[in-house]
């Protein structure tokens, strides 16, 4: 029976042109989008850039380019890359167009404004050990030593403090656990049911969504 499929490459993040592993990920569902195709499915394929991040406005900064001519001119190398390789996507998204950005501002207000005894989204303060390159924080544990050095890249993280939006996830623990519940089939695969509620059970902290510092 025909059904509605959706599937989505990584927002491939513009720090430099296409590679081999974008490449793969993208002929993959490319492959994934054309077997549901042929099943008779309504198939949408979604594939984009991802152009926001500290180490985007650095690499502009070096190259002495507005942040927004660099996006622009790396953005267009993976948009002419995918079709070289035959795959044959339905969308473009990238994360600075008006469309993407009306529709975060509206899950924003979504959130914002869904009833709880405690704000849903609030500002506050993020301070850990940061790399660039990774555009992510990192626990010292995780990190080589000495040195607080990133395992992916070599090189000492930065720590950085920062004001940053947060989503109040620890609220929601009681409810996440209620809903795989009453929803055993949510968590996919079934062998991973356990694992997500032990790590539920074992206390969410609030998220950090939004940062304000660039």
């Amino acid at each position: 029976m025909a059904s509605r499929f959706y599937l989505t490459t990584p927002i491939y993040y513009i720090n430099d042109v296409p590679h081999l592993g974008s490449a793969y990920t993208t002929i993959a569902a490319d492959v994934l989008a054309r077997y549901h195709r042929l099943r008779g499915d309504e198939t949408r394929f979604l594939t984009g850039t991802d152009e926001h991040g500290l180490k985007i406005q650095r690499i502009a900064a070096e190259k002495d380019m507005p942040p927004q001519a660099f996006a622009d001119e790396i953005s267009a190398k993976f948009r002419e890359t995918w079709p070289e390789l035959d795959c044959a996507f339905d969308d473009f998204i990238r994360t600075t167009e008006p469309r993407h950005k009306g529709a975060v501002q509206d899950l924003w207000r979504t959130i914002r404004d869904a009833k709880k005894p405690e704000p849903n989204i609030y500002l506050g303060h993020y301070e850990g050990l940061y790399c660039v390159a990774c555009e992510a924080y990192y626990s010292e544990k995780d990190l080589e030593q000495p040195g607080n050095i990133c395992p992916q890249h070599k090189k000492p993280v930065e720590t950085l403090k920062e004001e940053s939006y947060f989503f109040r996830l620890s609220a929601y623990a009681d409810e996440l656990l209620a809903y795989y519940e009453s929803h055993p089939d949510f968590v996919q695969p079934p062998g991973r049911l356990n694992e997500v509620k032990s790590f539920v059970q074992a206390g969410l902290q609030d998220l950090s969504i939004s940062r304000t510092t660039f």
